[in-house]
């Protein structure tokens, strides 16, 4: 199977982002397309989004899956992206080395475990090597399981586990994939982009 991947710039991206979130994700805060923006103005980024053909409509292509991602750097003025960077500072390694945050992303639950989100993975760590980043960065909550499953299948590591005082599935996950050539040798996913 060969993936239909979009690659997006910052403006109709962030107008994508925010139907998306609406649509499919089952976050109580969503993210506007200013938040969005915002966000990923001053900083290199990748917007992507899977698309594929609707089962009983063949013909009707629709959104299935994104990903949104982010330069992190050693010095956030953001309070959130700092507070990011404090909490990894003992385990990620900022200092003359570039760190890619997946920040935002997700698939319909009926569309998971069809490979969108891999071959979603696979195309910004392509994207991430050929902008000279080191590493990439996750974090997710701890009762997301199928998310935790889904970064652990992808060879993403867990760096740190910050528990919650009261609810451990509150408790924060991250996780963290080193990137060189062996990363894109791995990739198993056959895949189209158009970037817009």
């Amino acid at each position: 199977m060969e993936y239909s991947l979009k690659q997006y710039a910052l403006q109709q991206g962030a107008l994508e982002i925010e139907y998306l979130e609406e649509f499919f994700l089952d976050f109580p805060r969503k993210k506007t397309a200013a938040e969005v923006v915002q966000r990923l103005a001053e900083r290199d980024h990748q917007i992507l989004m899977a698309e594929a053909p609707l089962p009983d409509d063949p013909g009707m292509v629709v959104p299935v899956s994104f990903k949104v991602a982010h330069e992190l750097r050693a010095n956030e003025s953001d309070p959130q992206l700092a507070d990011l960077v404090a909490q990894l500072e003992d385990c990620v390694k900022f200092d003359g080395r570039r760190v890619l945050y997946q920040w935002i992303g997700g698939t319909r639950s009926d569309w998971r475990g069809q490979g969108h989100f891999r071959a979603l993975t696979e195309e910004q760590e392509v994207w991430a090597m050929a902008n000279g980043f080191d590493e990439i960065v996750a974090k997710t909550k701890n009762k997301f399981y199928e998310m935790r499953s889904t970064l652990a299948q992808l060879d993403f590591d867990v760096i740190r586990f910050v528990p919650h005082p009261y609810e451990i599935g509150e408790s924060k996950v991250f996780m963290s994939k080193r990137l060189g050539q062996h990363v894109i040798d791995a990739h198993r996913s056959r895949r189209s982009v158009v970037r817009t």
